[in-house]
């Protein structure tokens, strides 16, 4: 095992499974200490025991400002400050935008925005100003076109990438970097109810559904979660100080 990244600290959200529970394998395997955040404690705890003793579990709702500040305290009482934040709780919901409900776009906001806006914030709040840190924001290639369906999603993800692009600039005069990734398709649980969906709504198979998504990829498969990990892991390493405000498809060439 390297240890590039022993002497850091990394937050990592929705890190219970999919993509987060891949990014939280490859920095721990990389020697950073870990916080795992997630709603349900039982998988972040296999995780933890999975990856090692000496990472740590905090139980959390993005979208609730107290929750990710205990959080935050929790994980720096633990192992000092925070200095790598990777936000990758999300959700995605469908729906026609006549029949989007304020109640569904609302939510989309909250997990996919807003989320990442508190924990962000409170990242920046306890990093002492001096220490380089690393905030990698998980978009997706909803926040750079659009798809049908998943307006509230897009317009989330859309802000994502704005909020961290203006984030960039503020904190450029500080040893800080904020940049986005943008998966396309991935196989996640994510991709598994957008499959279902499409079954249940037009009757389709699941090779069909799986082959209605994939004709978006020109390479003609789906991404894999350790692909969009190691994108954050360059990111967070020390050769990428000088990047910054980007947003990285990892999309099979779809961007």
């Amino acid at each position: 095992m390297t240890a590039i990244l022993g002497s850091q600290h990394a937050l990592v959200t929705g890190a219970g499974s999919g993509i987060g529970a891949a990014i939280a394998r490859r920095l721990a395997a990389s020697g950073a200490s870990l916080t795992l955040v997630g709603r349900r404690a039982a998988p972040l705890e296999a995780l933890a025991s999975e990856i090692g003793s000496r990472h740590g579990v905090a139980t959390a709702d993005v979208s609730a400002e107290a929750s990710v500040q205990q959080a935050f305290t929790l994980a720096r009482e633990a192992r000092g400050p925070v200095t790598l934040l990777v936000n990758a709780a999300g959700q995605a919901q469908s729906a026609p935008a006549t029949r989007t409900s304020l109640e569904l776009w609302s939510s989309q906001l909250a997990v996919n925005l807003t989320g990442a806006f508190l924990c962000c914030r409170e990242f920046i709040l306890q990093l002492p100003a001096s220490t380089p840190g690393r905030i990698v924001n998980i978009a997706s290639t909803a926040g750079l076109k659009g798809y049908g369906y998943v307006s509230a999603y897009c317009a989330a993800k859309h802000g994502l990438i704005g909020y961290t692009r203006a984030l960039a600039v503020e904190l450029a005069r500080r040893p800080v970097t904020v940049n986005a990734v943008c998966p396309g398709f991935t196989e996640t649980p994510l991709l598994s109810q957008a499959i279902d969906n499409i079954m249940r709504t037009t009757g389709r198979s699941e090779a069909g559904a799986r082959q209605d998504l994939l004709r978006t990829n020109p390479q003609g498969r789906f991404v894999r979660p350790e692909e969009v990990a190691e994108a954050v892991h360059w990111l967070c390493l020390p050769e990428a100080a000088a990047v910054t405000g980007t947003a990285i498809p990892i999309a099979g060439g779809e961007i």
